[in-house]
């Protein structure tokens, strides 16, 4: 059988929804229960019926399934094309994938992205996250689609504890995801200095609110209180984070999404920063409802640090607030909601308990 026909095979056993108005893709664990119930079967048209076809890579996952909720709802002429269970790595598959569907924009969420898990699977998340980006950006390229975002990370700028980093500061990864990311970055430049293929890269602060795993560190700590476990911390807690909420986030793609410039990077920041010990003190006074210092330590577990956790990632994101960007949920408000919802929804995930676990991580790059 051809590489084709076996492409041809396997794309009818996706699921691999073609998203509609509000007929949203029911990802159980990650999406709230009215999304899930909004599933309808209408006839989709021909692809002119529409005016744009976007291609989301990665759409069941935290920050993408949010992006997709506010696509359906604020572009219900645009066709969303959810992929979440075909491989970005297979040329087939992603070739044919841009040949039926005819893309015009694609947003590149896809990742490996556990950075305590990088350590003990590092050819996993170079596979992954630079050879499939590679092969999304050749089938794109080949494709002329309009746009192709690539979603980054701050980590790829690695570590500081003064200095602001702007867009073209230098990136210094210090940790097997965030290479694997900076090196993606790479190939998704070079593309538009070689070719003058239309990308654009965005650069994230930590993300939070609803849906997100538990093996991230809010989730994380919420769980973990809600299950009457300590919040285990990597090392002194003193590392800092500068924390976004979903929704901002969400409404920093979409600007780029409509505003962003070809070959630029857009850091997408919020000047909110706390220590994770901070962090953790903050949730036992709001779920645990103590403040006592001495009752706080009771619910903090200190564990061995990573071999590398750096310190703070602070970056000057002006260039996105030139295009009208600017971040709007008070992390009270955010961070209430974000408790309220692992509250009634932890269930959701299967072994989700496994995620609360101190990840036992190997000082290795293989």
């Amino acid at each position: 059988m051809s590489g084709r026909s076996e492409a041809r095979r396997k794309k009818s056993q996706w699921n691999f929804p073609t998203i509609y108005n509000l007929a949203l893709y029911g990802a159980q664990a990650l999406l709230s229960w009215e999304m899930t119930t909004a599933v309808r079967a209408e006839p989709l048209g021909p692809p002119n019926s529409f005016a744009k076809r976007v291609l989301v890579t990665g759409g069941a996952g935290f920050i993408a399934s949010h992006v997709i909720v506010s696509l359906v709802e604020d572009y219900p002429n645009y066709m969303i094309v959810n992929l979440d269970k075909g491989d970005i790595c297979d040329s087939h598959f992603v070739k044919l994938l841009f040949e039926t569907e005819k893309i015009d924009i694609v947003l590149h969420f896809a990742a490996q992205t556990h950075v305590d898990l990088s350590f003990v699977r590092a050819f996993e998340f170079t596979y992954v996250n630079v050879y499939g980006t590679h092969v999304l950006l050749s089938a794109a390229h080949e494709a002329r689609v309009e746009k192709f975002i690539y979603v980054s990370t701050d980590e790829v700028y690695g570590g500081s504890l003064d200095k602001e980093f702007d867009e073209s500061s230098p990136k210094q990864p210090t940790n097997p995801y965030a290479s694997s990311k900076a090196a993606a970055e790479c190939f998704v430049q070079s593309y538009w200095e070689r070719y003058k293929f239309p990308v654009v890269i965005t650069r994230s602060s930590n993300v939070y609110g609803p849906h997100q795993y538990p093996e991230k560190v809010i989730p994380k700590f919420i769980s973990l209180l809600q299950h009457n476990r300590k919040c285990c911390i990597h090392g002194s807690g003193l590392q800092t984070r500068n924390f976004l909420y979903a929704t901002d986030v969400v409404e920093a793609f979409l600007t780029v999404l409509k505003k962003g410039k070809p070959g630029e990077i857009y850091n997408i920041g919020t000047n909110f920063e706390m220590s994770v010990l901070q962090l953790a003190k903050e949730l036992i006074q709001l779920i645990k409802e103590t403040k006592s210092e001495s009752e706080m330590e009771n619910w903090v577990d200190y564990v061995n640090d990573r071999p590398t956790n750096d310190m703070r990632y602070p970056m000057k994101s002006e260039k996105i607030h030139g295009l009208g960007w600017r971040p709007k949920v008070p992390w009270k408000e955010g961070i209430k909601k974000t408790i309220e919802w692992y509250r009634e929804n932890f269930h959701n995930w299967k072994n989700a308990e496994k995620a609360l676990e101190p990840f036992p991580v190997q000082p290795s790059f293989v």
